[in-house]
């Protein structure tokens, strides 16, 4: 593991209940590019499943594309040129959601970073439940 949820809590802003990355596995390259493989462990204490949906608990789809946008976001900021700046979430496009997050699932974000000019960067992302995609998207960001 790279990063606990300790060393998470380091570089993102994001505090209980919208810190939603546990931990961060690896960070890998793939054609030139860094990919970052990040988890969160859906319980059934958090707070939005009291409204989303009592008796048939689904976590939603826009936290999920949270949740894979912050996992982007570690890598950013364990850059040393990016430590102690803010990331901010401007974009996603082509996002489909291809299955439901339920208590007790894992989620396992792979994110791809793409090049980041002028502090503006993009990636791809995909969140996965037991190795099916239940998200994917393309993301972008600025680095303030």
């Amino acid at each position: 593991m790279l990063y606990n949820s300790e060393q998470i809590k380091e570089l993102l802003p994001h505090r209980y209940p919208f810190l939603l990355v546990d931990r961060v596995i690896e960070i890998r390259e793939e054609e030139g590019l860094q990919t970052i493989i990040a988890q969160k462990c859906v319980s059934r204490n958090e707070p939005f499943f009291e409204g989303h949906f009592p008796g048939y608990a689904v976590m939603p789809g826009v936290l999920i594309l949270e949740a894979m946008a912050q996992a982007g976001a570690c890598y950013v900021l364990g850059l040393p040129e990016y430590k102690g700046k803010l990331v901010l979430f401007t974009g996603a496009d082509n996002v489909k959601w291809r299955r439901q997050v339920i208590p007790g699932d894992v989620l396992t974000f792979e994110v791809t970073v793409g090049n980041i000019r002028h502090n503006i960067g993009s990636g791809k992302g995909r969140a996965l439940v037991d190795g099916k995609v239940a998200c994917e998207a393309n993301i972008t960001f600025i680095v303030k």
